[in-house]
């Protein structure tokens, strides 16, 4: 049967719900139709903008009736800019649609009927949360600007007069190296032609600390004098900083190696009382905040007495392990990025931690050595990226058999697909699950997960498959 709608068209249409992602749902004569920037109650006029056998996409140009949750947003830049896409959406009711989101996955994807979801932990802070951003130049009249793409657009990008998702500070510092920039009438990088020069400005800010780094990152040669960047930069007193990459690709990328411009390597951020230090690649929560609950949560899941041997994959810098360590025996991290694991083991040096050794390897192919030389988990906790946990990380997992499972997610999909194989192939069930709202106004969600193992006979467990 031939879709009902073609693309290009122009459609009156009612959005009944939101999809996972953050689309709104709507149907015409039972076809199914995502309409981007469609909030639940919203009629909008949209154009249809791809149309596949079984749905369509559009996306709204005009809302003609809008929806009882619709509110205003207090961005400027909101709807032109890519990010914060759900401000014009009560707040009260983003939490309602994430944690519906969580549950569906479960059920639909999970197999599992009644999942034992905790009520969502809304933010802290609903704007101003972020301790990093990541901005892009762009060439305007008046020179050089910084911003971010325009919503679904990857060659374009957007100035900004401000955002409001970081700081007072974050946003006079951007400020002042767009400035800069066109004072030494540099110019900004083009994504399409791939010309220019200036290509990303990377802000971070310890929020429990004050400190600031800064990283600059252009394409290849050397066209400016670091004395006076560093001069404009030196005039906020949190810049502690000041790095500078080269990119020579045309992948828009910031994760690089960097040169030291001025001061220290890393600055330092403190979560649960520990000092973390940051450097420019160095992964870390974006929410302070936030973070400090989601490491709550997971020491809370955890349920560790002091005697524990405690396993934490995909490490990252030690935040998790290291908040966990004061609590267990023996804490052993697995992290693929060896910066990321020097890192870890420099955080541990500084916070005076003596029973965590963090090592770099990959998940799926260094727990067994890892069981050879730490023995066997008490509890594993595992952190791993959005696409889940690989294939044979997973079955590797289940068959550590440890009595407790902590799961961080930050995509609820793979997590749902992850606990479905826990269950049916190692007997894994799901006790608790408590969403977090670590990102405000978009439409990621994060989960802290308790997995308790149930018994059964050896022979049920299937064999590795290498």
């Amino acid at each position: 049967m031939a879709a009902p709608v073609s693309n290009g068209e122009e459609l009156e249409l009612h959005v009944d719900s939101l999809a996972f992602g953050g689309n709104g749902v709507a149907r015409l004569d039972g076809f199914v139709v995502f309409v981007r920037r469609g909030l639940p109650g919203d009629t909008v006029r949209a154009r249809v903008t791809k149309v596949k056998r079984g749905f369509a996409e559009a996306t709204a140009l005009e809302i003609l009736t809008a929806g009882p949750d619709r509110v205003v947003a207090p961005c400027p830049h909101f709807g032109a800019c890519g990010g914060c896409r759900f401000q014009d959406y009560a707040y009260d009711r983003q939490l309602e649609s994430k944690a519906a989101q969580v549950r569906d996955a479960l059920v639909r994807l999970g197999g599992i009927a009644e999942p034992p979801i905790d009520p969502i932990v809304p933010a802290a802070s609903q704007y101003h949360y972020r301790n990093k951003l990541e901005y892009s130049f762009t060439q305007t009249p008046d020179g050089p600007a910084l911003g971010f793409h325009r919503a679904g657009r990857w060659d374009e990008v957007l100035p900004l007069e401000v955002c409001l998702l970081t700081t007072d500070l974050g946003n006079r510092i951007r400020d002042a190296v767009q400035g800069w920039a066109r004072e030494e009438k540099l110019v900004a990088y083009d994504q399409t032609d791939q010309k220019g020069y200036l290509r990303h400005l990377v802000f971070r800010e310890g929020r429990n600390t004050g400190q600031v780094l800064v990283q600059l990152v252009t394409a290849k040669g050397k066209k400016f004098e670091e004395g006076y960047l560093v001069e404009v930069l030196r005039k906020f007193p949190e810049v502690r900083s000041i790095h500078w990459a080269i990119n020579e690709t045309p992948a828009e990328i910031t994760n690089l190696p960097t040169v030291l411009l001025w001061g220290e390597d890393a600055i330092e951020e403190e979560i649960l009382g520990l000092r973390f230090r940051v450097r420019p690649n160095a992964f870390l929560q974006t929410n302070t905040e936030m973070a400090e609950t989601l490491y709550s949560i997971a020491r809370e899941f955890a349920g560790l007495t002091g005697s524990e041997t405690v396993y934490d994959l995909y490490c990252g810098t030690g935040t998790i392990g290291l908040t966990l360590a004061p609590d267990a025996l023996t804490v052993w991290g697995v992290e693929i990025s060896e910066e990321s694991v020097a890192c870890a083991i420099e955080n541990a040096e500084l916070n005076g931690i003596t029973n965590a050794a963090f090592f770099a390897g990959n998940v799926s192919l260094a727990l067994e050595e890892l069981q050879q030389r730490a023995g066997q988990p008490d509890v594993v906790v595992v952190d791993p990226p959005r696409a889940g946990l690989a294939g044979k990380a997973l079955r590797r997992l289940g068959r550590l058999r440890a009595p407790r499972i902590v799961y961080v997610s930050c995509n609820p999909t793979t997590l749902a697909s992850d606990l479905k194989s826990l269950r049916e192939d190692f007997g894994y069930e799901l006790v608790r699950c408590r969403p977090v709202d670590m990102f405000p106004h978009t439409p990621h969600i994060e989960t802290v997960n308790l997995l308790e193992r149930v018994e059964r006979p050896a022979d049920a467990t299937p064999p590795d498959e290498g």
